[in-house]
């Protein structure tokens, strides 16, 4: 559980970060008084719960309360006031809460127990991707779009390759084998790339792809799948293999038999 806390008085931030400290022990704080620093920080951290004050230097309590769900749709917003003229804002914003100072501890841990997205909804992953049988990867229930078919099979690629980097030349070399010319599929990868930030993007999906200069991974900790579930949890898993696994590629032979391998060691 990861606390960020916003509040244009630095003054008043260690006080209250005491007080979540004594409300939410095993949480981490990440304190700031401005809102560009926070938000830098946000890009890179996976923000839970946001303490805001209305009222920031540099960017308003509001938008920057906007910006932090772009980032993260289940983040529980819970702005800090001096009055309550920027209620019917949080309200529209869907916040979590809107407190009035002075805010008493007893004022905040209410906000905490009642939360908008309870810790129990933030569990479940919006990204699946399944692989036994055909591949197919889902958002929120619904399969996803891509403009080109071959972004699919490079999720698909990243996926079967559980969590290592994955370089462009060996996109290329799996996706294509010998054919054609590289210049040309480097450029074709290129749009691909595009397309898959586009379309992640588009549904809020941050942090899932992780990138490096000229490579590509999965943030496997940021998608229920199959295979990874079974291949930690074998026969407790959810999820059961039967032979088949992302059928409709030919590429991923030396998975299929890895967990052919795994699975009839079963009958052991």
């Amino acid at each position: 559980m990861t606390i960020l806390i916003v509040l244009k008085n630095d003054r008043e931030i260690p006080a209250f970060a005491e007080t979540l400290k004594r409300l939410m022990p095993e949480a981490e704080l990440l304190c700031f008084a401005s809102a560009l620093p926070a938000l830098a920080e946000a890009r890179k951290t996976e923000i839970d719960i946001a303490l805001v004050d209305v009222d920031l230097p540099e960017l308003g309590g509001i938008d920057f309360g906007q910006y932090l769900q772009e980032l993260y749709p289940l983040v529980n917003l819970i702005y800090f006031s001096d009055g309550p003229d920027r209620a019917y804002d949080a309200i529209c914003q869907h916040a979590s809460g809107y407190l009035l100072r002075p805010a008493g501890e007893e004022k905040v841990r209410r906000e905490l127990d009642e939360l908008r997205h309870p810790a129990s909804e933030k569990k479940q992953k919006r990204l699946f991707a399944q692989t036994f049988g055909n591949f197919e990867l889902f958002v929120d229930g619904k399969p996803i779009a891509f403009k080109y078919t071959r972004t699919k099979e490079i999720v698909a690629l990243l996926i079967n390759n559980r969590g290592a980097q994955t370089t462009n030349g060996e996109i290329i070399a799996t996706l294509w084998e010998d054919d054609g010319d590289p210049e040309k599929k480097a450029s074709y990868l290129s749009n691909l790339r595009q397309d898959l930030q586009n379309t992640f993007t588009r549904h809020k999906l941050n942090g899932v792809i992780l990138k490096q200069r000229g490579s590509l991974a999965i943030a496997t900790d940021k998608i229920e799948c199959d295979l990874f579930d079974w291949l930690e949890k074998r026969q407790e898993s959810r999820y059961h293999y039967l032979g088949d696994y992302m059928n409709q590629y030919s590429w991923p032979e030396v998975t299929h038999a890895e967990l052919d391998e795994i699975s009839w060691s079963f009958d052991e």
